[in-house]
């Protein structure tokens, strides 16, 4: 029986998303068509196929570098979980390849805003802070959208975990104008706060470097 044959019979896909990320991870013909499962039609195998993306992306994911345009394209798929899954594997993918992310950019701007699904909201904004966290230019980039996410969404249920993403992006390669930018952010609440709100928001305002006294 070959690789193939062991995970997708009659264009389905069979087992677990374990069982189908390990074969995914270790045959390009798996790959292949578990990406067109995720192009395709069906709602529910399009999910399974973004569940083991996801594992793999946290795994191996090298073998994933060249499959970037149809993961972004799944960013436009109508059901939450195959974009959160997808979001997820994006991110993971930042440490490997950051430019992979770039075409996934403008629909991940727009998974910041869905309307639908907190959890796709938060899987986003710790994509783009990832992304973010590379490089000052990246960081200059994302923390607009951010920033305006982090305004809209305080106090919501994803909120305090959308602040660790900050942490992620003020405490990488960031440019000093975004360390500063989001300590301004998040000054009030570093300073009325409580509970954990509170810590990681001192966490941002601390990773601000110290402005410069004008003449």
């Amino acid at each position: 029986m070959s690789a193939v044959s062991e995970v997708i019979v009659d264009g389905k896909l069979v087992g677990t998303k374990e069982q189908i990320a390990e074969r995914v991870a270790r045959n390009k013909k798996v790959r292949a068509g578990v990406f067109d499962i995720l192009s395709g039609d069906d709602r529910a195998q399009r999910v399974l196929a973004a569940r083991a993306i996801h594992v793999v992306a946290i795994e191996e994911p090298d073998v994933l570098k060249e499959h970037g345009e149809q993961m972004a394209d799944a960013l436009e798929k109508p059901e939450a979980q195959t974009r959160w899954e997808i979001l997820g594997a994006l991110e993971k993918m930042v440490a490997v390849d950051a430019r992979v992310v770039d075409k996934a950019l403008v629909p991940a701007q727009t998974a910041l805003h869905d309307a639908e699904s907190g959890v796709v909201r938060l899987a986003a904004f710790r994509m783009l802070a990832a992304y973010g966290a590379t490089t000052e230019r990246r960081s200059e980039k994302v923390w607009p959208l951010l920033d305006e996410a982090i305004r809209v969404y305080h106090g919501d249920p994803e909120f305090t975990q959308m602040l660790s993403g900050v942490i992620r992006l003020v405490s990488g390669n960031s440019s000093r104008e975004v360390k500063i930018a989001a300590a301004d952010t998040m000054a009030f609440d570093a300073e009325h706060s409580k509970g954990l709100v509170g810590r990681r928001a001192k966490r941002i305002v601390d990773c601000a470097p110290k402005r410069r006294k004008r003449p």
